[in-house]
């Protein structure tokens, strides 16, 4: 099975979130995500201020332009903030001081900046007001997917109705507590005829009984898989830096707590790790392909 993963944040000890990426790392990782069988990723870009964001983009579509490989297995960009909550739990690992609401002109940069391969941006519905990312990203065709958000069930309803078309890992970027019928997971997937969600089928970001539970819920044929890779990921099991958060240990299990516990890092899991899962749900490689044929490269 040939594997697309629309959110890979690093591979194979390359992270894409880093300045001064070199070429040559690039390229190893595409060579690691090769060997897994993925075919395809959006590289994937996690919330810092905007310049510095930029910056990276550029630098990683530099070294793609030159390289047949990272053509061949980077399809496009997804960017993943800066605009999502700033409210305790919903934010993830994601800095505080990045969290804010839409800037028009940065949109227009990012979009610029990703010389037509952005292919997804994920933003919390309530940081844009007016719906007015959503409405311009949708004209252009880039998928607007929520994520990192406490909306309301107005505030969502009005994001569907201005272009916003999925949901960025459902069942995380949100507290470990909260109201047990009026939470964002449901009022989600109450949108499920009209949201794609996606999830992260480590095991680990969603246990695997709440993970099929979801599935029944959103459509597995609506749903698309993710790892939410971050550069420890295909290295197994081991003690990994990860820059602001300092050391951290990687167990077996492959997941990477921030020192307190309180949120993850991102995954070092893989795609055909993903599929067993799937499988141990009951899951048919039938039904995973059609859920993995949900995001072509056009």
């Amino acid at each position: 099975m040939n594997y697309v993963d629309i959110q890979v944040n690093g591979f194979g000890g390359t992270n894409y979130n880093k300045d001064n990426m070199t070429a040559e790392e690039l390229h190893v990782s595409c060579e690691k995500l090769q060997e897994t069988d993925v075919g395809g990723i959006l590289a994937t870009f996690t919330s810092d201020q905007p310049e510095a964001m930029i910056r990276r983009i550029a630098t990683l579509l530099k070294h793609r332009a030159a390289d047949p490989l990272a053509q061949k297995i980077i399809w496009g960009i997804h960017i993943e903030g800066p605009y999502m909550s700033a409210e305790p739990g919903y934010r993830g690992a994601h800095p505080v001081e990045a969290m804010k609401p839409v800037n028009m002109d940065v949109i227009n940069q990012f979009y610029d900046s990703c010389q037509g391969l952005l292919r997804i941006l994920t933003l919390a519905p309530e940081q844009d007001p007016g719906c007015k990312a959503t409405a311009f990203l949708a004209k252009r065709k880039v998928t607007v997917s929520g994520g990192h958000s406490n909306a309301s069930l107005d505030e969502l309803k009005g994001a569907i109705d201005a272009g916003l078309s999925m949901w960025t890992h459902l069942g995380n970027g949100c507290p470990v507590q909260m109201h047990r019928h009026d939470n964002i997971i449901q009022r989600v997937l109450s949108f499920s005829d009209k949201l794609w969600t996606c999830f992260i089928a480590d095991s680990v970001h969603v246990p695997l009984f709440a993970l099929k539970n979801y599935l029944k819920a959103a459509n597995p044929r609506r749903t698309i898989v993710t790892t939410d890779a971050v550069f420890p990921a295909g290295l197994g099991p081991g003690k990994f830096n990860m820059g602001r958060f300092g050391d951290v240990i990687i167990g077996e299990d492959l997941a990477i707590w921030a020192p307190d516990k309180s949120h993850f890092l991102g995954s070092a899991s893989t795609m055909p790790s993903c599929r067993k899962n799937l499988l141990t749900l009951g899951l048919s490689d039938l039904e995973i392909g059609k859920g993995g044929q949900a995001y072509t490269k056009n």
